[in-house]
């Protein structure tokens, strides 16, 4: 069996220079961050759900989720499986057993409105993540109020 790790989303942030958004997840019982490049339309759906804000008419994701609900189904995780040729590669893992494969950002924004778990296998992360030695702490910090300050809008093109 593949050993998986939980993950909490971080947050959203720019990256330089073409300011693309990068969906940031770090291990919770643990010192890895796995960054994960994400469209724009996917980094606002997350970034509204995130700060609470409700649009006039359901986004996409939120579809998903009144559908889910809707239909009863359980979705008991978000699972992050497979980094193949710098792709990632995510399943949607139901209360029935089934298995959906989605991409990892569709994942995290339907997980962040139904408060599923998020996991990762240990191989993905091993390759993927990014270890933060304790001198960075500080830096990540200044990045939480940052990802604090930010408004939706600012990840639209």
């Amino acid at each position: 069996m593949t050993m998986m790790r939980e993950l909490t989303l971080i947050g959203i942030r720019m990256e330089s220079p073409n300011r693309a958004p990068v969906m940031m997840l770090r291990e919770t019982e643990g010192y890895r961050y796995l960054p994960i490049s994400i469209g724009s339309v996917e980094a606002t759906a997350i970034a509204y759900e995130e700060q609470g804000l409700r649009p006039s008419r359901p986004l996409t994701h939120d579809l998903m989720r009144d559908l889910i609900q809707a239909f009863d189904v359980e979705i008991e995780a978000v699972e992050i499986v497979e980094l193949r040729d710098a792709v990632f590669y995510a399943e949607l893992v139901l209360a029935n057993g089934a298995r959906v494969s989605a991409r990892p950002s569709d994942s995290v924004a339907l997980a962040v409105r139904l408060g599923t778990p998020i996991r990762c296998t240990e191989e993905v992360l091993r390759e993927a993540g990014v270890a933060t030695p304790e001198e960075e702490q500080a830096e990540l910090e200044r990045f939480r109020q940052f990802l604090d300050s930010v408004a939706p809008e600012d990840f639209s093109s």
